[in-house]
């Protein structure tokens, strides 16, 4: 799907990036920033269907780190994220992260396994004892931290090969 958000950004940004301290990081931000502005601005999740697969990638990812990183999945999902996972293995394979893609798919496998229990509402109490009863979860959580780094380099690396899937280019 072509997307109907395309930021602006100039060769010779994406070229100052890649030889930052940090390029991964760098060019990560300046792929999904402009994508998480919008979202921010729009209200409204409905934004991803004018978006193109990697794009939807992007900010899926986006999203998912974030929780994962705070929380864990366990948080992701009581945050009622866990729309957010169905597509990914599929993207993450497109874009040779197969291990990655592999802890979304087995995440996925716990909650559907687990579902009427994970998305109960629950109270601080109940959602700490969520983590007690799922450890399954730590160990995915783990498996993601140690994937993460090499996931995005990999997101970045399709990104930089198809750059009007991302990105307007100008001068």
């Amino acid at each position: 799907m072509e997307s109907k958000f395309l930021p602006e950004v100039s060769q010779s940004k994406i070229i100052e990036l890649q030889t930052a301290p940090d390029p991964i990081a760098a060019l990560y931000d300046l792929f999904t920033l402009p994508l998480a502005e919008e979202l921010y601005r729009i209200q409204s999740f409905d934004f991803f269907d004018n978006l193109s697969e990697g794009q939807q990638l992007l900010l899926s990812y986006e999203y998912v780190q974030n929780q994962v990183l705070q929380g864990g999945f366990i948080q992701l999902i009581q945050n009622g994220y866990i729309g957010l996972l169905p597509d990914l293995p599929e993207w993450l394979q497109r874009v040779d992260a197969h291990a990655m893609a592999k802890v979304i798919d087995d995440v996925l496998k716990v909650y559907v396994l687990n579902r009427e229990i994970l998305d109960k509402k629950t109270t601080v109490e109940e959602f700490a004892q969520l983590y007690n009863e799922f450890q399954e979860f730590e160990m995915l959580d783990d498996e993601f931290m140690h994937h993460n780094e090499a996931t995005l380099g990999l997101i970045i690396k399709y990104a930089l090969s198809h750059l009007n899937e991302f990105v307007t280019l100008v001068k």
